[in-house]
């Protein structure tokens, strides 16, 4: 039997079986069972594509070990696991799937502003235990449920995501206000919102701060004790982007200060966060595991839309989304 000629693609987890499918058309497949450097080493040491989802990194000394190294594909959005700089340097083009999650992180993160403003784990807890009280929290009595209708919602980066929940609030009677300075006044408004100049503008003028901005240097902690300070008191904080965008002893601070009167967070600097981390002790505060982007649509569409973006690639064909174009001219050069 001759071997199969084949390119050999790595998978760092388990993806879709429409995903697999596809890329099984074209390539040999190996799924990793070790989410280690080392073990990703040796696995890909000969593979001509690597589809990252979770750990490992992407890191400079990873893909260098894998000399026959083409393409790398990001199981998602986000880029800040991936050594770009490097991959461009080796050689090695750099895909992912834009968009492919946007409708899910978007209800998500309506769903912690609906959580925050109606209390609903409290609630929860109260019911299950016969304790009927939150009925009495209306009119003016303070802790009680608010609604976000007629409140100001302020989106930090309006993106795929951010156009997204843009629509959802005003579709529930929020004003929305947007600061993205990457996309021009115009397109902001027609996605939604009314443009806003600069974060530290933003921030005071909101009653419902939400987060969906790519984690890079320029937004590493923006979320700070000088931005928040600027908040009103009771205001709510939502972020379903990065962790490494807050700093998250400054919102600890905020919250039990009474400078936000509730978070809805859905990433932590530190993932998983630690089992301490004062955040959780909380209870204005309503948490998720970083699943924002995960439901059986998102997953299916990220797998399908990374993986043909790689088979582009490894058959000689530029991809819709190259990140890094500059590598395409010297594409597995080294």
């Amino acid at each position: 039997m001759p071997a199969d000629s084949r390119p050999l693609v790595v998978v760092s987890a388990p993806l879709h079986k429409d995903a697999v499918s596809i890329l099984e058309r074209e390539c040999r497949v190996i799924l990793t069972e070790d989410p280690t450097e080392e073990a990703m080493i040796k696995t890909a040491a000969e593979a001509q594509g690597i589809l990252f989802r979770g750990r490992p990194r992407s890191s400079a000394s990873l893909m260098e070990a894998c000399k026959r190294l083409k393409v790398v594909g990001r199981h998602g959005v986000g880029l800040d696991s991936v050594d770009i700089p490097a991959a461009t340097r080796l050689g090695i083009a750099v895909v992912h799937a834009p968009g492919s999650n946007s409708q899910a992180v978007a209800e998500h993160a309506l769903m912690l502003m609906l959580a925050c403003t109606k209390r609903i784990v409290t609630v929860d807890k109260q019911t299950r235990a016969g304790d009927w009280s939150a009925r009495g929290h209306g009119g003016d009595r303070a802790g009680g449920n608010t609604e976000l209708g007629g409140k100001t919602l302020g989106i930090v980066g309006i993106g795929n995501i951010g156009r997204r929940v843009s629509k959802f609030a005003g579709a529930i009677g929020m004003k929305v206000l947007a600061y993205d300075k990457y996309v021009p006044a115009d397109e902001v408004r027609r996605r939604g919102a009314e443009p806003v100049a600069s974060l530290e503008a933003l921030v005071p003028q909101v009653d419902v701060l939400t987060c969906h901005t790519p984690l890079t240097p320029e937004t590493k902690h923006m979320i700070n004790a000088r931005t928040l300070g600027l908040m009103k008191d009771g205001a709510i904080y939502v972020n379903t982007s990065r962790g490494g965008v807050q700093d998250e002893r400054a919102v600890f601070e905020a919250l039990t200060r009474g400078k936000l009167g509730a978070a809805g967070i859905d990433v932590f600097e530190q993932e998983p966060t630690a089992l301490d981390n004062p955040i959780l002790n909380l209870p204005n505060v309503v948490v998720s595991c970083h699943v924002a982007g995960v439901t059986n649509e998102a997953n299916r569409q990220m797998g399908v839309q990374v993986v043909g973006e790689m088979l582009r690639v490894l058959r000689g064909e530029r991809p819709d989304v190259l990140v890094n174009p500059d590598v395409w001219p010297r594409l597995g050069q080294r």
